[in-house]
């Protein structure tokens, strides 16, 4: 137990300031130190790192939805074909991509709206549901249950709503 030398007080082990009188402790009194060796560590890290093997990380994402005006990705993945949307109350369909949180209903986005389809690795189609206010692939509004072929960086839209398709390892 340190001795604080002013008020001659006994404070714990490991106390930097008097408890009674809070003079700074001496050094060497409040404060005990000890080497460590790093050099176990390092080997430690050495060994574990030939032991284990890289693995690679495998993801499912096929397609990336960014919504132009607000900058959010919706990574989709696990199917091959998911429709876009709103929701509404007593909707008996939903949507599999919910883009009301997106203001899907101010953006002119209808219920079911549209259907993205992966058909192979390398070919990815939109198809417009018949949708009220339409869907767009670079500017050109799409004939309603007609499948169009989409490339990396293309952007549709939904109504208003714009939205740039990314692919998986482009």
């Amino acid at each position: 137990m340190p001795l604080c030398p002013n008020c001659q007080h006994h404070n714990p082990v490991g106390a930097l300031f008097c408890q009674e009188c809070g003079l700074q402790l001496v050094a060497s009194e409040a404060t005990v130190t000890q080497n460590i060796r790093t050099d176990q560590i390092r080997n430690s890290v050495a060994e574990l790192q030939q032991v284990a093997s890289p693995q690679r990380i495998v993801t499912t994402t096929w397609l990336t939805l960014h919504l132009l005006d607000t900058g959010h990705l919706l990574p989709l993945a696990e199917r091959s074909e998911f429709t876009l949307g709103r929701v509404t109350e007593n909707q008996p369909i939903l949507p599999d991509i919910d883009l009301t949180p997106y203001q899907a209903h101010a953006h002119g986005v209808s219920r079911l709206h549209a259907l993205l389809r992966r058909k192979s690795e390398n070919v990815i189609v939109i198809m417009d549901l018949g949708s009220s206010n339409g869907t767009y692939l670079k500017g050109q509004r799409l004939e309603p249950h007609r499948e169009y072929p989409l490339s990396h960086g293309d952007v549709i839209a939904l109504g208003k709503l714009k939205i740039q398709v990314l692919f998986r390892g482009r």
